[in-house]
């Protein structure tokens, strides 16, 4: 028995060396733009003062949302479909994004992105998602920049990722004393030293680095993901469906009754985005963040409210979400650690160093091996 254990872990240990050398690479490049990505809105504002002078402004109570939206119909003419305006609850510039522009037809996911003056009356930058950095970034961290290919790709590799890491913890699984599995000795030979600092390192982030690779797969492969949460008796929320009001008025009420009926309708929840009909009416849909919700900037409860009439057309309302929605809900606050504030915000992008501390010590000591 004692022989076939230390076959199985020899097979062990060299199924963890060929699937590093393999695929750690990419492991090293998902944790690195990971860790960028965790402030990737804060980022893109230090790279663009247009939005971050307006940001030193007085604070503002709540924008003009029927100016803002005038001037963005305004500017953009040919832009006369919904657009989605972000709610930070903060001084400075007003993000916006108005999904499939034509000039942008054939790309998967190329939104036209544009901040607003805090009063909403002037446009302050323009730019389309997926070609200025931090969305590239995005891009290259979600999809390899080969649209829904990348993701399912991505979605499936993570499985190697996860025989990756829990083919490490295996080989490194101690026969004897767990103090001297966990030391680290720093006067030893540095084939020795290189080993205690790889093993070390990769139980210090183990949690995480499972949490976000199991979080990553999930998102990147919803419909499999869902299917497994349904078979195991985690079913999913539809979304209701929603019809606009059947008498309509001849004019449109402004948007901050449409904002107010929302909110009476979620006394308890925070708006986080408004987003319109197109011009010719039809309704508001409204994201707010109740209590429970764990995800700040892209919360997952809705009213739909007329644009004619403000009348609240429907509610869903996260926390009354079955067991599988409950799940998904909380995997992306998680993988981007925003479910933690800031401290797991940091958390998390300190843990999309670690596989390149992993990835380098261990082909250091894979090549010292080879030259010894």
């Amino acid at each position: 028995m004692q022989v076939k254990g230390d076959r199985l872990r020899r097979a062990v240990r060299s199924l963890h060396l060929w699937l590093g050398l393999g695929v750690g690479g990419l492991l090293v490049l998902l944790g690195l733009t990971g860790s960028v990505l965790v402030f990737y809105p804060e980022l893109d504002a230090l790279l663009h003062p247009e939005i971050r002078a307006e940001a030193s402004g007085p604070a503002v109570q709540e924008p003009d949302w029927d100016r803002a939206l005038a001037t963005v119909r305004r500017v953009y003419p040919d832009k006369q479909g919904p657009w989605r305006f972000e709610v930070t609850g903060e001084a400075g510039a007003i993000p916006a994004r108005y999904y499939n522009p034509p000039e942008r037809t054939g790309h998967a996911f190329r939104p036209m992105m544009v901040w607003l003056s805090p009063d909403g009356s002037q446009v302050l930058r323009r730019d389309y998602w997926g070609e200025y950095a931090v969305t590239f970034i995005y891009d290259l961290h979600f999809r390899l920049l080969l649209g829904e290919t990348g993701g399912t790709v991505l979605g499936w590799l993570g499985f190697v990722l996860l025989a990756l890491l829990l083919s490490g913890l295996w080989a490194w699984w101690p026969k004897g004393s767990w103090t001297k599995a966990l030391r680290l000795k720093t006067s030893a030979h540095p084939q020795r030293t290189l080993r205690d600092w790889h093993k070390l390192t990769g139980l210090t982030g183990l949690i995480f680095l499972l949490i976000l690779t199991v979080t990553g797969m999930m998102m990147e492969l919803p419909q499999e993901s869902d299917a497994v949460l349904g078979a195991i008796g985690l079913p999913m929320d539809s979304m209701p469906h929603v019809h606009p009001a059947p008498e309509r008025s001849a004019g449109k009420v402004r948007v901050a009754q449409i904002v107010s009926a929302g909110r009476a309708a979620l006394p308890q929840a925070r708006l986080a985005w408004i987003e319109t009909p197109p011009a010719g009416g039809g309704n508001f849909r409204l994201r707010m963040q109740v209590p429970s919700d764990p995800s700040f900037r892209f919360p997952h409860s809705y009213v739909w409210v007329d644009s004619a009439t403000a009348m609240v057309m429907g509610v869903y309302d996260a926390r009354q979400a079955r067991a599988g929605s409950v799940i998904n809900n909380w995997l992306h606050p998680l993988h981007e650690g925003s479910a933690g504030g800031l401290t797991g915000r940091i958390l998390v992008a300190l843990c999309g160093l670690i596989p390149a501390v992993l990835f380098v010590t261990g082909v250091m000591r894979w090549r010292s091996r080879r030259r010894g």
